[in-house]
This record gives structure tokens, C-alpha cells and sequence, in this order.
């Protein structure tokens, strides 16, 4: 199966340049190796083990390319009303040089659309659209057309005019992407290495010490522009990234050295300067083959968010289906897909969010990562496929004659903007929303499309304020539409509230990360309102197991004449249904 990725072009205006759309944030699945389940089943539509009012955070990407053939400038995420809604603004991506294996700046096209060039990111950058390109005063966000003699120009001056407009917005350099990656295994390997890399980052990006190009630049030209970096590494110790890709089964605990170094050369530079907080952020995978390769359970200290890429998760890479959800909140037993062994389940973002935080130990993934820091991907495109016939339902899990047309900006088949689908996923009669995986998919006939709707969007939001998540995380800018209408449907859910959530009595502000070794005293907040006076299969004294019951860890019940204990906080996950790895631990016949 061909990687999950994004591949949009992007032509560029300057004279004789050709910089195309140089990097691509991807879904975190890679191949069909991806992904079994994680520790927990479907709960119910809104059951959670943290407040309903958690998980207010907004992160969305800007694309260094989204000045060429989109016209997607730095003005308009003033002028769309998007600036002062973000907490934090993603820059992507910057480059780790292939020789020196440090930040650098060149201006070089990278061949991104050729999936089987294993150098296609090498020495690839756009030095032009970060520090040299003018922007007229029609598309400056402040108004001012920039000056012949000015050290900085292009989207970094940009970025600082939008600052200084919108002062809580925080902005980070992200480093790496799909076309990116090849080189932080090598960067990462030694700790001379990671502090040669992370130096140079901090030096070039943080002090804004620029190298002098096209007329541009010099030290502390992009001094005060980003508040930190995100690492897009894809993927540590994977041979399922690009082609070409370095990897190595050390980088599973250099990852985490890398993050700690960057953590404590930002913290240094914060504590020198004021006592400036600096963030470091991270992509993170979803399928659980790449989970495996990240100490989840160690690389939350030093990181502000994990950004899960919970998308991508099927696609038109999938020629003739059949169609599905490519960011399905739950499994749903009429999903055809083919589950991946060791595990049972199949594609989920619930099972994605889990394996961060409860871990699975059918992948050998401890867990433990902070739910606190994670926040959950919303892909702000579509995923479509042609030639699809109605079926038993709307198209729904049925086959196609292929990837959905290229559309003229996005100009990659099986793949659409927002905005290029204006009149299909804003149009009732096209809409339809599966309640087993709180999805929506939008089919006219002919066309599927799977991506996000308003339902999808707010079962999304839902699960995050009740499962104690930061909040959401988007990619990318570009692909919305002049009202944003997607960006602003998906802030208003982020920054609301779930309603009914079930939860402990007292719930904790983050869930816990490690299974408890005493049970508790308390019994679960919603015991079975009638449990039957003899449960099935013989005589247990313990209460029956039930699906509408809200579990803790050391809860106990009887089902199916065995003893059953909870490993840690559950709801609808039948006992014995879901291995040695699920949440209920088998504790003998009555």
C-alpha cells in the first residue's frame, strides 16, 4: 500500500523559480502495517474520565508553500478571523541539512511528487518564501508594502507583523514532514549530534542569526518570530516513512534524547532571556507500529503537546475501495477493512489516543504519555473516490473505479481542499453521518468523500473534553475556504463543552497513565441501574457487568460465570472480548 501522504504542488511566482509544495504533515498510519488495536473498546457517544470543559487548545499548521499557487498569504489569517483564535501557529516545514546535519536555509526545490526518489528532500528548502520574497501592501498583514533595504522580507516578516497584531498568538518552526525526515535518525544518533542539531536550530530560528542570502538576512534578522520548534520526525526507527528514509532501532530512545535536548537548550535560552517560555511540540504517529518505536511513557516531560496525527487513516491509495473513513472516531463491526495482526481491531482514533495513554501491550507500547498533551489531528481535506455505486448505504463501504479527480489547486488525485469542495461537503442533501464510528462521508452519486462534517466534528471535540485531551490540532490552513468555515466550526467545538459525560466521582485532571495496583474504595459513578438477580451463564455474588456502567481501575463484576477486574477506567468493553491486552483482567470462575 502506497504511503499516506499529501502531496500538493505549488507554483511558484518569483521569476525563475520553481519552488514546489516542498513537505507534506501525514497521517501518522504509513503502510497497511499500521495498526491493531490499542487497550480500550467503543465507550459510549459522550463517556469520559475527565472534565467536560478540558481541552481548549487550537494548533494549526501554516504551509510554507501556501504563498504560491494558493495566494494563502500570513494577511489572511488576519483577515479570516483565524490569528486570534490559535494558541499556536506551525510554520512547516524547515529542513535538517544532509552534510552538516543542522537547521540550515537554501532555496531548492524539493521533487516531492516523486515517491520513489529517495533523495527527494535533500538539501531541498525555500529560503525565498521564508526571509526574501516582498510582499506588496495588498497583501501585507499590517498594510506596508516592504522596502528595497529591509534584512527581512517573506513570510518570517509576515509572521512578525502578525505577532505583533495578535500577542498570545505563539509560533513555532516545524521541523521535518514527510519529504523531510530523512536525516534525524542521523541527527539524533550521538549527544554531540543532537546538540549540534539543536543549537543550530536555536541559533538560526530563535536568534534569528539568518545566513545572508539574495540580499536578505544577517544576525538576528528573525529575532522574536517563533516561540519554539515542532519535531516532524516521520517516523522514528520505520522503514515505512519516505523512501529513502534513515532509520535505526536506536531511535526509539534518541527521539527521546533529541526532545530532551531541545527542551533543555530552549529552557536555557527562555531562562536568559526574561523568562521567556519557550514550547516544544511534536507530530505524532497513529498507527500503532509507529507508536512502538516512541517511549510514550518518557517523552512527555519534555514536550508541550503531541500533535497525533489521527487521519490518513484510509484512503484512495485503496484504488477501488472500498470506501471508508479516513478519521473514524471509533471502530464499527461493518468496517471491511482487514484488521492487522496481533490485535483484533481495526483503524480508530480512539484506539490511536488510547495506545498513547493506556498503552498496548500486544505492540509492546507502555503508555503513560500525559492525555493533557496530546491533541487530536482534524484534517481540514477530503479523501474521495470516483466511480461509486449508491450500495445498501450511500455509498458507504462500496466499491469505486478509482481515486476521485485532481481538482485544480490541491492537484492530486483521491485528495481535496476544503474549499475546492464547496457546494459537496456543505450540502445537506450529500451529507450522512455513521453513528457506530461518529463520522460523516458526503456522497453525490458518483464522488465519495470522507472528512470532516459538523457532527463528526463535535463527536470529536466531545471525546476530547471528556477524555482529559489538550485539544485539537489542524492541517493545514490552506485548504480552507475565505470564511474559514471549516477552521471556525472546528474552534467552536474545541473551545465548548461535552454534554453528558460520564465520569468517576471525582475525576482526575489527567487520566491515569499506569494501571492502579490497589483497587479503589469507591464503587463505579454509574453502577447497573437493575442487574440481574442471576447473571448469565451461574451464580457470582459480584455485581453483573454492564454496558451502560462507568468501570475505574480495581472495579470488579462477574460475567459469564468468571471474576473480572478493571485494569483501569472503562465503559462498553464487554470482558473476555478483547485479550490479554484489554482493560478486563480474568480473575477465575465464580
Amino acid at each position: 500500500m502506497q504511503s499516506r501522504k499529501r502531496a500538493f504542488v505549488a507554483a511558484a511566482t518569483s521569476a525563475a523559480l520553481a519552488l514546489g509544495a516542498l513537505t507534506a504533515l501525514v497521517g501518522g498510519l504509513g503502510t497497511a502495517q499500521a495498526e491493531s488495536s490499542s487497550t480500550a473498546a467503543q465507550p459510549a457517544a459522550a463517556a469520559a474520565a475527565a472534565s467536560s470543559t478540558s481541552g481548549g487548545v487550537n494548533i494549526a499548521y501554516y504551509d510554507q508553500w501556501s504563498i504560491y499557487g494558493n495566494a494563502f498569504y500570513p494577511k489572511n489569517l488576519d483577515t479570516a478571523g483565524i490569528a486570534g483564535k490559535l494558541d499556536i501557529l506551525n510554520y512547516s516545514f524547515e529542513n535538517i541539512d544532509p552534510t552538516n546535519l543542522t537547521c540550515f536555509e537554501a532555496t531548492k526545490a524539493s521533487d516531492s511528487t516523486n515517491e520513489s526518489n529517495p533523495n527527494a528532500g535533500d538539501g531541498a528548502g525555500d529560503a525565498f518564501a521564508d526571509y526574501q520574497k516582498s510582499f506588496g501592501a495588498d497583501i501585507s498583514v499590517d498594510g506596508v508594502a516592504d522596502t528595497w533595504n529591509q534584512p527581512l522580507v517573506g513570510n518570517f516578516n509576515q509572521l512578525k507583523k502578525l505577532k505583533a497584531k495578535y500577542p498570545n498568538l505563539k509560533i513555532v518552526a516545524s521541523i521535518g514532514g514527510w519529504t523531510y525526515s530523512k536525516y534525524f535518525s542521523d541527527a539524533a544518533a550521538t549527544d554531540a549530534s543532537r546538540k549540534k542539531l539543536v543549537s543550530s536550530c536555536i541559533d538560526m530560528f530563535i536568534k534569528g542569526n539568518l545566513p545572508v542570502q539574495g540580499g536578505y538576512g544577517g544576525t538576528g534578522a528573525a529575532a522574536n518570530i517563533f516561540d519554539g520548534f515542532d519535531l516532524d520526525w516521520e517516523y522514528p526507527g520505520s522503514p515505512n516513512g519516505h523512501v529513502g528514509n534513515h532509520y535505526s532501532p536506536n531511535d526509539k530512545a534518541n527521539f527521546t534524547k533529541l526532545a530532551a535536548e531541545f527542551r533543555t537548550e530552549l529552557d536555557a535560552y527562555g531562562a536568559a532571556n526574561g523568562g521567556r517560555k519557550m514550547l516544544l511540540t511534536a507530530a505524532m504517529p497513529s498507527g500503532q507500529d509507529k507508536i512502538a518505536n516512541i517511549e510514550t511513557d518518557k517523552i512527555g516531560q519534555y514536550l508541550d503537546y503531541a500533535n497525533i496525527m489521527t487521519y490518513d487513516m484510509h484512503g484512495a491509495w485503496d484504488a477501488t475501495g472500498p470506501t471508508n473513513f479516513q478519521d473514524p472516531l471509533y471502530q464499527s463491526a461493518g468496517d471491511p477493512s482487514t484488521p492487522v495482526a496481533p490485535g483484533t481491531e481495526k483503524y480508530s482514533v480512539d484506539h490511536a489516543v488510547t495506545a498513547w495513554t493506556a498503552g498496548n501491550s500486544a505492540y509492546g507500547i507502555p503508555g503513560g504519555f500525559p492525555a493533557s498533551k496530546i491533541t487530536m489531528g482534524y484534517p481540514t481535506y477530503y479523501r474521495g473516490w470516483t466511480g461509486v455505486a449508491a450500495g445498501s448505504n450511500h455509498g458507504l463501504y462500496s466499491s469505486a473505479s478509482g481515486p476521485s479527480q485532481a481538482r485544480g489547486i490541491s492537484q492530486v488525485a483521491g485528495t481535496a481542499y476544503y474549499k475546492e469542495l464547496t457546494g459537496v461537503v456543505d450540502n445537506p442533501a450529500d451529507t450522512f453521518y455513521d453513528p457506530a464510528t461518529q463520522s460523516n462521508w458526503f456522497y453525490n452519486g458518483n464522488e465519495f468523500w470522507t472528512g470532516l462534517g459538523a457532527q463528526a466534528i463535535q463527536a470529536k471535540a466531545d471525546y476530547a473534553h471528556c477524555h482529559g485531551l489538550a485539544g485539537s490540532m489542524m492541517y493545514s490552513l490552506l485548504d480552507l475556504d475565505p470564511a474559514a468555515t471549516l477552521f471556525n466550526k472546528i474552534v467552536a467545538a474545541t473551545k465548548g463543552s461535552a454534554s453528558g459525560c460520564s465520569s468517576p466521582t471525582t475525576p482526575p485532571t489527567t487520566p491515569p497513565t499506569t494501571p492502579p495496583t490497589t483497587p479503589p474504595t469507591t464503587p463505579p459513578t454509574t453502577p447497573p441501574t437493575t442487574p440481574p438477580t442471576t447473571p448469565p451463564g451461574g451464580t457470582c455474588t459480584l455485581p453483573s457487568w454492564s454496558a451502560s456502567a462507568v468501570y475505574v481501575g480495581g472495579n470488579q463484576v462477574s460475567w459469564k460465570s468468571h471474576k473480572w477486574q478493571a485494569k483501569w477506567w472503562t465503559t462498553n468493553e464487554e470482558p473476555g472480548t478483547t485479550g490479554e491486552w484489554g482493560v478486563w483482567q480474568d480473575l477465575g470462575a465464580c
